[in-house]
Parts: C-alpha cells; sequence; structure tokens
C-alpha cells in the first residue's frame, strides 16, 4: 500500500507515519507534504497512491483547495483538529474523517473501511452511507458556545472562544477570558463540563476546566502529575491528577 501523508506540522506527520506503519505494516510512505502548493506539485508529478492521509489546515490554505487543482482519484482520511469540515471532507473522496489526537485504533478502523471499499462495486453508496453517518453524529454532538455572566447589574454574552478557563473559589463558579476579564456565572463545573466541547476543553482537576489555548507550558510533577502554566497567569499551581495526566497530555497533541 503507497501512501502519502500531507500534514504542515513535522512531528505529527512523523507521529502518524509511525502510527499508520503500527497499524499496517505493508503501508509504505512515499512522501510526506506540508503544503497546498507543494502537494499540487507532488500529484501532478507522481503516480496516484493507493492512499492519502490529509490534514484539512494547512500552512498556505485548506486541503480542499488541492481537489480544485488537481484531479485526485486516491481515496482519502482526512485528518483535523476541527470537526467542522465533516461534511464537505466527505464529498471530496474521504473514506474517513480522524480527528486529532489521532488514536492507533481509529486509524485502524480507518484502514479497514479503506479495504472495505476497494472491494465494494458501489464505491458512491458507501460514501453516502459514510455522509449520513456522520451528519447522523453532527447533530448529536452540541456543545454550548456561549455564557451569560454577571457584570453589576448587567449580564453579557461571553463567546467561548474568548474563554481562557473556568475555576471555582470559595464554593462560586467564575470565568476568566483570554484578555483577563473575571466574571461569575451561575453554573458548576460538574454541569459545565458536561456542556462544553471535549476538543476545546479539559477538566484537569476540581477547581479547574482549562481551554488547549490557554496552556502555555506543561512539567512533570510528584507521583506522576503534571503541573500546567496558563494564560491569564494565576495565582495558584494547576495540578492534573496522575490519573488524568496521560489523558490530558494526549489532548494537547501528545
Amino acid at each position: 500500500m503507497q501512501v502519502l501523508i500531507v500534514e504542515d506540522e513535522i512531528l505529527l506527520a512523523k507521529r502518524l507515519k509511525k502510527l499508520l506503519q503500527e497499524a499496517e505494516p505493508a503501508a509504505n510512505v512515499i512522501a510526506i507534504t506540508n503544503s497546498v502548493s507543494e502537494t499540487v506539485s507532488w500529484l501532478q508529478n507522481h503516480p496516484a497512491p493507493d492512499l492519502i492521509l490529509m490534514d484539512i489546515e494547512l500552512a498556505d490554505g485548506q486541503s480542499f483547495d488541492i481537489f480544485q487543482q488537481v484531479k485526485i482519484g486516491s481515496p482519502v482520511i482526512f485528518t483535523t483538529a476541527y470537526d467542522e469540515y465533516a461534511i464537505r471532507a466527505f464529498k471530496v473522496n474521504s473514506i474517513d474523517y480522524l480527528l486529532k489526537p489521532i488514536k492507533e485504533e481509529e486509524l485502524k478502523t480507518a484502514l479497514n473501511k479503506f479495504r472495505q471499499l476497494s472491494s465494494t462495486p458501489n464505491r458512491a453508496g458507501y460514501i453516502e452511507a459514510l455522509l449520513a453517518e456522520m451528519q447522523r453524529m453532527q447533530q448529536q454532538e452540541t456543545y454550548r458556545d456561549r455564557i451569560l455572566v454577571k457584570q453589576g447589574q448587567k449580564m453579557m454574552s461571553i463567546p467561548m472562544d474568548e474563554i481562557a478557563y473556568f475555576f471555582s473559589q470559595n464554593k462560586f463558579s467564575y470565568i476568566k477570558t483570554v484578555s483577563n476579564q473575571k466574571y461569575i456565572i451561575d453554573h458548576t463545573l460538574d454541569d459545565l463540563e458536561k456542556s462544553l466541547s471535549p476538543r476545546q476543553f479539559f477538566r484537569v482537576n476540581r477547581q479547574y476546566i482549562l481551554s488547549s489555548a490557554s496552556v502555555t507550558a506543561i512539567h512533570s510533577w510528584f507521583n506522576q502529575k503534571l503541573k500546567v502554566e496558563v494564560v491569564p497567569a494565576t495565582d495558584e499551581h494547576i495540578v492534573v491528577s496522575r490519573e488524568k495526566a496521560s489523558a490530558f497530555r494526549e489532548w494537547m497533541g501528545e
């Protein structure tokens, strides 16, 4: 199986290559390209690979632009940190859609779909079935995109993208925004955790739910725990428990 990897982050490309070779020893990564232009050039000058693993967000644009510039007959497994592209991905040769951080078992499942597709005479029907399943999953997964906060006698609606982290203090819950504003909220962290996208937020301990964008550094700590630095900075250490440390590292892209 000849495989082309399209990924603009070299460490992620190397990890994906390693995962692929562990999941499918017969796979041969014939090239790794890191941009729309480089991928178009490679595809124009080489025979079509058996399979393409393609990141959606590249340094010089989205990988969908590649399909506008060159005809691609190879099946594609898309990889990305953003599930908003799922439906569009399935309309351009996609046989599956993997969200980062990619797990070996999920990659194996995608490769199994690739093998099924290779032996399926009704490829269009197969793609339509996958598309319908992705639409169903998207309809089920709806997460909060903003939250109402109090500011004196006023109330304000804060988008999730502007929140650095949630925290509890003296039996009250608060948010800290990326612009270092602090607001009290009428929700417990337990209730909030259920309504937040697990791709954007992680409950590191009883006191904190962090956005991935707020994390600036991760340090090894006592008893296999982790200490996390965030921005805006806090007055106390944020410690990830030993039980959650592995999942947290994976969530951050290990």
